[in-house]
């Protein structure tokens, strides 16, 4: 998923009871499930600080400019911010992805 989809996902930006033993069911251990949603937890916070960093880019001055252009400037990227402050966080994006098979893993052999 690109970091633009996260904001398409139609869930409950907030934690919910979930019953553990659904999610050791592919993977036969609570452990490894955990990593998996960890590293894809990790995977998504990495794309959403690229897609944060690359739209506020725009906002980086190298010149002064008059106090009415900072300020207007600061609006922005204060909706900006907010946006991504509004987001589902990372690891329940990843728990939604895991729930409904959207998450490719390869377990090392054993």
């Amino acid at each position: 998923m690109k970091a633009n989809e996260y904001t398409k996902v139609k869930m409950s930006p907030f934690a919910i009871t979930r019953d553990l033993r659904k999610f050791d069911k592919e993977t036969g251990n609570i452990y490894e499930t955990v990593a998996i949603l960890s590293k894809r937890a990790n995977q998504i916070a990495t794309e959403l600080k690229e897609d944060f960093q690359e739209r506020a880019k725009d906002f980086i001055s190298h010149y002064a400019h008059d106090v009415f252009d900072e300020n207007l400037e600061n609006v922005e990227q204060i909706e900006l911010a907010r946006f991504y402050e509004h987001l589902a966080k990372p690891a329940i994006l990843a728990i939604h992805e895991f729930e409904n098979d959207e998450i490719y893993y390869k377990l090392p052999e054993k």
